[in-house]
């Protein structure tokens, strides 16, 4: 009997979820008051940085890739400046509910579709990106800011991330 093998692509989305997993654990025992530790008093606290990955995890998804959904919407507009503080319980759903949108993606686009690309502005310039540049772009921003978080954590003694 021939043993079925997983494409590489399979392992890296399984591998990316379980990080997903790890920070979303890390963030659900966290108290309001740990959400506002920052590394120096100019950066970002912890909950602004968690809800910057949910918002980039939207508007990257939903906004770029033209996939119009309400609740990815409403994410695109945290992680700002003023955006009002969220619970970790707040940010655990922010986190598991964009992740459940990318990952309905994952598991049905064909290596074609992952060829299309789409219109984005930066700068001032419009460039076309693929769904693939848009996949690692944004799995490449999770673990930047993950880093992040786990480092905060780690200066403070809190648990981190088990990666």
């Amino acid at each position: 009997m021939q043993q079925q093998t997983r494409s590489t692509l399979d392992v890296i989305y399984e591998n990316w979820r379980g990080y997903h997993e790890k920070l979303r654990d890390c963030v659900a025992q966290l108290t309001n008051e740990q959400l506002l530790l920052q590394p120096a008093a100019r950066m970002w606290p912890l909950g602004q940085i968690l809800q910057h990955i949910i918002s980039v995890r939207a508007g990257w998804f939903s906004g770029t890739l033209q996939d119009n959904d309400p609740a990815m919407n409403e994410y695109m507009s945290w992680g700002q400046l003023d955006s009002a503080a969220r619970s970790a319980a707040e940010l655990v759903h922010g986190l598991d509910q964009t992740w459940a949108f990318i990952e309905a993606r994952l598991q049905r686009w064909t290596p074609d579709e992952c060829a299309k690309t789409f219109p984005d502005e930066w700068d001032g310039q419009v460039y076309e990106v693929s769904r693939s540049w848009v996949i690692y772009h944004v799995m490449e921003h999770d673990l930047h800011h993950g880093g992040e978080i786990s480092l905060i954590l780690g200066m403070n003694g809190l648990r981190t991330p088990d990666v």
